[in-house]
């Protein structure tokens, strides 16, 4: 039977509804196959209605339903007659003792019955199917409206539930269902009857709505291309903005402004978080890649005066940006220094945002003793005063109007107005760049330089957060500390240098309250574990090798990823596994030769010895050692290493226990399941 489900709302935010839109179509699916209902459909909507089509069976699917009972020696007392237990059996089953059977279950006899519920007609249920999938929709925040008790996203206001061209009858959420649905507003507040679901989707065209996201967005694009190409400008083409663009029109039409040239002395960054963030406009670029006076507006008006839509929505572009050049030359005259930090507490038990930058100076010192010649070569001389005054000068922007109005810029207001003062370069790109990286794709710090401001911030959130005991827990982590660590890994990785967690940490750890450094160092490179598609055990097993030097443990990680993924692996390693399972906890001593009985223990010790392995090519390390498969699989063919001589049974552990304390430099191969 054709289905046409409409729930029609008052305008739907964009974001919560782009938020949850990925689990509308499975959360259909799943109440469909709570009631056994086998139906394909695929989902639409506009900011006005969620609307679900397809072809729903008739009936939904018979349901077998299986009672097991109590075991027969329970079931019948000392005279074999029904006991309580079987009695009460038979009432849940709702049949006659006389209908109670025992069959064999596991090799026991205990009371059974099997019964077949008939499914029921789809529109008998299709009401509480609609009920149940309103309900299960998760946007973040509900709403009340009227004096109902029901709650949604937004206010219900019509529900459409047809099947094979017949409206089946029901109230949901206090609204009954119609063949009808509200036009786009420029139609009129009146609803639209119709007596088909053809005629439907013919009338939602007729009446400004096109109800494919799909065909508004082309309807969209379509219409950029034409505005690039009368214009000689380029459009920045945001895809989260035109998700929400999409979201929000029913007839979405593309329409240039523009706004007046001097507001393009304000930093561009600013312009353009105005447009998109506050007015959701998609700012055009000259050729030369320079933003221009120019906008692009994705209206839902349908209007046979365009130039009315755009100058009003000039005017509002035009105060938000007066604002921001208000707030820019209000900044520049201001002075920009650290020291208004002082009165912007950072968190209790912390101190301030100056004290903050107190301790990151101390970090980003430790950190220069540490990469001294690279810094100075890339800085061409002494930098520490230089280094100093980027960290003191990071949050500085905190202070300012214009990072209080646009928040996401700050860092980037401070590099603007660092360089206003004429600046050190590097000073001006540190500021810029101290958060990256931001966020999954971010790109790092492009140098030395920044990156060790980046870490400094970073080590000091994370060092500060543990020591007061503001520790993530679940998929909680309101101060963004799991972001901050994956940040030190991957500004270290970028810069493919030598950083040893447990030493940085303990350098540091001086200018804070104490606690167990090893969580946080734990904390960091579990951050390892979203980072590469490696098996979760490969990279437990690295990790357990004790390396705690991030470069070393991203080869190891690459290494043995590499190596376990050949086809004749999983079949080799059984040998290895082994060998890391017998050794466990022994202690591992210096093999003596004089008490070897068999020429299998000596041509794995020669073996061994006698390997050339280079740990700084990590993967010809590991190849070497899983090379040694022949001489081990003959060692546990021909050797007993349980001897009863002691001496003998240590110093046979310890032939191969070499072999897994040479791997434990990599990792820790017992860890390994494949």
């Amino acid at each position: 039977m054709r289905m046409l489900i409409e729930i029609g709302v008052e305008e739907l935010p964009a974001i919560p509804f782009l938020k949850e839109l990925g689990n509308i179509e499975p959360k259909f699916k799943a109440v469909l196959d709570e009631y056994n209902i086998n139906c394909d459909f695929k989902l639409d909507y506009t900011p006005r209605r969620i609307v679900l089509q397809g072809d729903m069976a008739e009936f939904a699917k018979d349901k077998v339903v299986e009672n097991i009972g109590a075991p027969k020696n329970i079931a019948l007392d000392s005279n074999q007659n029904w006991s309580a237990a079987a009695i009460g059996f038979a009432k849940k089953c709702g049949i006659s003792l006389d209908e109670l059977k025992f069959e064999t279950i596991n090799g026991k006899e205990v009371l059974y019955h099997k019964s077949v519920i008939k499914g029921d007609l789809s529109k008998n249920l299709l009401p509480k199917i609609i009920e149940k999938f309103i309900s299960s929709l998760n946007f973040g925040k509900s709403m009340r409206w009227g004096a109902s008790k029901y709650e949604f996203i937004r206010p219900i206001r019509s529900i459409i539930a047809i099947l094979n061209d017949e409206l089946v009858d029901m109230e949901i959420y206090g609204v009954r269902s119609q063949m009808a649905f509200y036009p786009h507003r420029y139609y009129g507040y009146e609803m639209v009857k119709f007596s088909s679901i053809d005629e439907y989707y013919s009338a939602l065209e007729l009446n400004g709505v096109i109800l494919n996201a799909d065909n508004r967005r082309q309807k969209i694009l379509n219409e950029f291309k034409q505005i690039e190409q009368n214009s000689g400008l380029k459009i920045e083409l945001d895809e989260d903005l035109l998700d929400e663009v999409v979201a929000i029109t029913e007839m979405p039409t593309a329409l240039m402004g523009s706004f007046e040239k001097e507001f393009l002395e304000v930093p561009s960054e600013v312009i353009v978080t105005s447009m998109k963030e506050n007015q959701r406009y998609f700012p055009l670029y000259n050729q030369d890649g320079k933003l221009s006076n120019h906008f692009v507006v994705v209206s839902n008006s349908i209007s046979s005066d365009s130039n009315l839509i755009i100058k009003g929505n000039e005017k509002v572009l035009r105060a938000r940006l007066s604002d921001a050049k208000f707030f820019w030359e209000s900044d520049l005259a201001s002075e920009f220094s650290s020291a208004k930090l002082k009165n912007i507490t950072y968190l209790a038990g912390l101190g301030s945002m100056y004290d903050k930058e107190i301790r990151e100076r101390q970090i980003a010192r430790e950190l220069a003793k540490i990469y001294e010649k690279e810094l100075k070569e890339e800085f061409g001389g002494e930098f520490i005063d230089e280094l100093d005054r980027a960290v003191m000068l990071s949050k500085a922007d905190l202070t300012t109007s214009m990072v209080y109005e646009f928040t996401d810029l700050q860092g980037i207001m401070g590099s603007y107005y660092a360089q206003y003062r004429k600046e050190n370069r590097f000073v001006v790109e540190a500021i810029k760049e101290q958060y990256l990286p931001n966020k999954e794709g971010s790109v790092c710090p492009k140098s030395y330089f920044s990156s060790m401001v980046a870490l400094s911030s970073k080590l000091d959130t994370l060092m500060g957060l543990f020591s007061i005991n503001k520790i993530p827990t679940g998929n909680k982590d309101p101060y963004a500390l799991r972001r901050a660590a994956a940040g030190i890994i991957r500004i270290v990785l970028n810069l493919n240098i030598e950083f040893d967690i447990k030493k940085i940490l303990s350098l540091i750890a001086k200018n804070y309250d104490k606690f167990d450094l090893n969580s946080l160092e734990e904390f960091i490179t579990d951050r390892l574990y979203t980072m590469y598609s490696a098996n979760p055990s490969v990279i437990k097993a690295c990790l357990n090798s004790g390396i705690s030097d991030i470069k070393r443990l991203n080869s190891a990680i690459i290494a043995l990823d590499e190596i376990s993924k050949d086809s004749e692996f999983k079949e080799n390693f059984s040998t290895f596994k082994r060998l890391a399972n017998i050794i466990k906890d022994s202690k591992i001593i210096k093999v003596d030769e004089s008490l070897m009985e068999h020429e299998s223990e000596r041509a794995l010790h020669l073996a061994f010895i006698s390997l050339k392995l280079d740990i700084s090519d990590t993967k010809g390390y590991l190849s070497t050692l899983f090379n040694l498969k022949p001489q081990i699989d003959e060692y546990f063919d021909n050797v007993m290493i349980n001897s009863d001589d002691p001496k003998i049974k240590a110093n046979r552990i310890s032939i191969i226990g070499q072999i897994y304390q040479a791997f434990l430099k990599v990792a820790d191969i017992k860890e390994i399941t494949i």
